[in-house]
């Protein structure tokens, strides 16, 4: 299945402990990233949250918040960790002593210690369960709308696809017309300059501007890769760099097939080419 990098997940939940929220933003990234912001409560089940996001994503940066409320309850029974907060307020007095300009800290600002607050072991491994929950949830959530997000890209690279076929058709249609021009071009111009002409030496000549011009191998690569992106688009791994590759290739034929051009119509169509393979590699840079 195809999925693009780009996504959005919110969840929210109320408990024992009171209101719980998960957010989860993605956007592309070379690789897999992830970062999480959490209060200090839940710091310790980030490794299991972590190991869970990588066995779903594979590619992408991913921004985890996970935020809360006490519920009234559960703020009455919340306990203060009485020598550590008065070890706090030494510290805190002798840096004053040492820095009288020193802004004096708020009751707030010592509750807000790592370890002032303290709950019970039952209730925070109640709370973590929670917690880990609903993060998977918000993980599911945000890999289906991935998912959605990827199979319109999936859609428009096939039209793409199929304007590029179009595109070769076209071309390889016009090449017999082309040589055919050349060949005449090349008739006028001794015909005008009213001189024996060397048949041999001129059947040479178109051959060699033949070859020079012949775009067939071009258009045969094209029409591999365009084989090649269909295969692709049924893998179930992840898939961007592969893409991503494969838009180089086929950028590649095309800055060849303009190179090679001999008239409007095929410069004009390797001109629709390129801005196709752009449009394409634009969107290859969000698919995981």
């Amino acid at each position: 299945m195809l999925c693009s990098m780009t996504g959005f997940a919110r969840v929210e939940d109320v408990c024992d402990q009171g209101n719980v929220s998960w957010e989860i933003r993605s956007v592309n990234h070379r690789y897999l990233e992830i970062n999480f912001r959490l209060p200090e409560e839940v710091r310790r089940i980030e490794p299991q949250l972590r190991k869970f996001l990588q066995s779903k994503l594979a590619r992408g940066k991913v921004d985890c918040t996970f935020r809360y409320q006490l519920a009234d309850a559960q703020a009455a029974a919340l306990e203060l960790n009485e020598p550590l907060l008065d070890s706090l307020i030494k510290q805190i007095n002798h840096v004053n002593e040492k820095l009288p300009q020193a802004t004096p800290a708020e009751a707030v600002d010592l509750l807000s210690w790592p370890g002032v607050v303290r709950t019970t072991e039952t209730d925070m491994n109640s709370f973590h369960a929670t917690c880990i929950e609903l993060f998977k949830t918000a993980t599911e959530q945000l890999v289906d709308m991935r998912g959605t997000e990827g199979e319109r890209l999936k859609n428009m690279l096939q039209e793409r696809c199929e304007e590029i076929a179009n595109l070769v058709k076209k071309v390889r249609i016009r090449y017999p017309q082309v040589l055919e021009a050349i060949k005449q071009k090349q008739q006028q111009r001794i015909d005008e300059l009213n001189v024996e002409m060397d048949q041999q030496r001129f059947e040479q000549e178109l051959v060699y501007a033949s070859q020079k011009l012949d775009v067939a191998e071009e258009l045969d690569r094209l029409d591999s890769h365009l084989v090649e992106m269909q295969t692709i688009f049924d893998r179930k791994n992840p898939i961007g760099r592969r893409l991503d590759f494969l838009m180089q290739e086929f950028n590649r034929e095309a800055n060849t097939l303009a190179s090679k051009s001999a008239d409007i119509e095929t410069t004009q169509a390797a001109v629709d080419l390129k801005v196709l393979i752009e449009q394409m590699r634009e969107q290859v840079q969000n698919i995981e």
